[in-house]
């Protein structure tokens, strides 16, 4: 049996030229020691100028004593050797442009087939562990369109993290200790009580109307039966509040799993509080001078209301690590800030990760600073780097047919994530929220993301694949079966598709590094563009079919690069946690 490769090209070409410029050193080229860190190669922006593209003579130039063109001559000196190399030259004030030899592809084919599902994967995170928290919806009704885009995007996120070599931990933050909590608890009430017969009318101004309680107010009264019917509240409310939110838990992770979506951890706020953890986070922070009584200076811009007035209250001191003020753990009657418990919580997610990674709504913009503030307190206090980062996800506008499509929470009437899937799809919701940079806001509009079209990446990107299955369907029934025997008659064209599947794994950690998931559905899409227009042009010339009635060889090594490019695009749908289809 073949080993795997254990690099892939692009990888195997930065250590080649790694190698080179050591051999400057010794030279005396170079000093020794001289830092690479800056050293990069990658295509070039123009395909034209070749298949890669460093700047090593440029960042390296200064260390060297000379001028970027001249180092750059004695690195291509050394490349010129290299029989895998077809050509090295110099462009502008030092870079240099790469030309590989043909066999370079036919090798990366060969390895895409050899690693099959984990073609792709890297090493980069070193097996650190990250945290990546997302959805975190108040457990106040089912989830919908407002929490779509952050679960995907979140969880696609965490899914290219492992798949770049880090111990992910997916987590959920509940809030289940808010006063919206209570009113979740008195609405539950309110249909339990219905349930046992009472007459309740219109929904009280205040309490949730959403229908998706009725169910919870069923599930009590077989629970409960008459007990709390007629209680004080005093009696009933705390009892109430753990019950529906254990009951909206089900119902949200019932909802996600619609999505393909799990969480490792679900954190309690209401745990959290009741392990007085915000009371040791306030202690350690006291401890390092990180928190101080101290009066907040009053509003800034207008007056003040009638009724301020100035309390001493602990307050963190944000300031130190870039906020615009410091912020008050507590508030006046004592109670946790949501900004006090929500620290609390980071400290106890630090414990256990080397990295984190919050997912939220473009809502929470404001919270941004104060929490990495946070973050970055604990990583001066603890003497260990904590990476923070926010992924701020902009809301989605829902279209059907290019016309709004309204919704509202308050009044119950609203598009879940249970309607979206039911209507389009698990995998066409999935990879639309991928479309587009979370940060930038985006339309969903449920005529267009079914459309058979080239505008519609879903569609597109999907029939790459299917198209990729018919064919090899086809080349089974006549007999034809893929081979890597003949890969030296691929041509040119069937050549730059291969160059566009081998980017993968530079794809792959390039979004890892970046947080980004979404690069990889735009990959997808340009990969996929390739391959139709490699599959068209059979359309015009016989020739240049996949499957050649009279040519078995070249069948079979164009039906071995189909049957590869299928294997990137499942493996990039994988990360996506879409579905590779076999036909639409």
């Amino acid at each position: 049996m073949t080993d795997k490769p254990s690099q892939t090209l692009y990888a195997a070409f930065a250590a080649r030229i790694d190698a080179v410029l050591a051999a400057l050193e010794k030279e005396g080229h170079l000093p020794p020691e001289t830092s690479r860190a800056n050293v990069s190669v990658e295509p070039p922006r123009d395909p034209s100028h070749g298949d890669l593209a460093t700047n090593a003579a440029m960042v390296l130039a200064k260390a060297a004593k000379t001028n970027p063109r001249a180092l750059a001559e004695k690195i291509i000196e050394h490349l010129a050797r290299d029989p895998l190399i077809e050509s090295a030259d110099i462009a502008g004030p030092g870079f240099i442009n790469l030309r590989l030899a043909r066999q370079n592809w036919i090798t990366e084919l060969r390895a895409i087939a050899q690693l099959g599902d984990d073609y792709g994967k890297s090493t980069i995170g070193d097996g650190k562990r990250v945290n990546v928290e997302y959805v975190s919806a108040n457990p106040t009704g089912p989830m919908h369109m407002g929490h779509c885009r952050g679960a995907v995007v979140g969880d696609a996120l965490a899914a290219l993290l492992e798949f770049a070599g880090h111990e992910v931990t997916r987590e959920y933050y509940v809030n289940d200790a808010g006063g919206q909590v209570d009113t979740l608890a008195r609405s539950a009430h309110l249909r339990y009580r219905e349930v046992l017969g009472e007459d309740i009318g219109d929904i009280p101004e205040g309490l949730y109307p959403g229908a998706y309680l009725v169910p919870v107010g069923q599930a009590a009264a077989e629970e409960f039966g008459a007990r709390f019917q007629a209680e004080p509240e005093e009696e009933w409310l705390p009892i109430f509040r753990a019950f529906a939110v254990e009951r909206m838990m089900d119902l949200i992770k019932s909802d996600l799993a619609l999505l393909g979506i799990r969480h490792d951890v679900f954190s309690s706020e209401a745990a959290l509080q009741a392990a007085q953890k915000p009371e040791a986070a306030e202690a350690w922070l006291r401890e390092h001078d990180l928190v101080y009584d101290g009066v907040l200076e009053a509003p800034k811009g207008k007056a003040p209301p009638e009724d301020w007035e100035a309390v001493e209250l602990p307050l963190f001191r944000s300031t130190k690590f870039g906020d615009d003020q410091d912020r008050p753990i507590k508030k006046s009657d004592g109670k946790w800030t949501y900004f006090g418990a929500d620290l609390a919580y980071h400290m106890q997610k630090a414990e256990k990760a080397d990295a984190l990674i919050d997912i939220w709504g473009a809502d929470h913009s404001g919270t941004v600073k104060r929490i990495k503030a946070a973050v970055a307190a604990l990583s001066e206090g603890q003497g260990k780097p904590i990476p923070f980062d926010v992924k701020l996800v902009q809301m989605v506008q829902l279209l059907r047919g290019g016309e709004p499509v309204k919704m509202s929470k308050r009044s119950g009437n609203f598009v879940t994530i249970a309607d979206m899937v039911e209507e389009v799809g698990k995998d066409v919701v999935r990879f639309s929220m991928l479309t587009r940079k979370p940060e930038a806001q985006m339309d969903f509009d449920f005529a267009k993301v079914i459309e058979q079209s080239k505008d519609n990446p879903v569609f597109y990107v999907q029939y790459a694949h299917a198209r990729i299955s018919s064919i090899l369907r086809k080349a089974a029934d006549q007999g034809v079966a893929p081979s890597a025997d003949a890969l030296d008659t691929l041509g040119e064209h069937e050549l730059d598709v291969i160059k566009q599947a081998a980017q993968f794994p530079r794809e792959v950690e390039a979004a890892a590094r970046a947080r980004e998931a979404h690069r990889i559905a735009f990959y997808l899409y340009d990969l996929a563009a390739a391959f139709h227009a490699l599959w068209n042009m059979g359309n015009d010339d016989p020739g240049k079919r996949f499957i050649v009635g009279q040519d078995p060889a070249v069948s079979s090594a164009r039906l071995f690069l189909a049957s590869q490019i299928g294997q990137v695009i499942r493996n990039g749908l994988a990360l996506l946690g879409v579905e590779a289809v076999e036909e639409l």
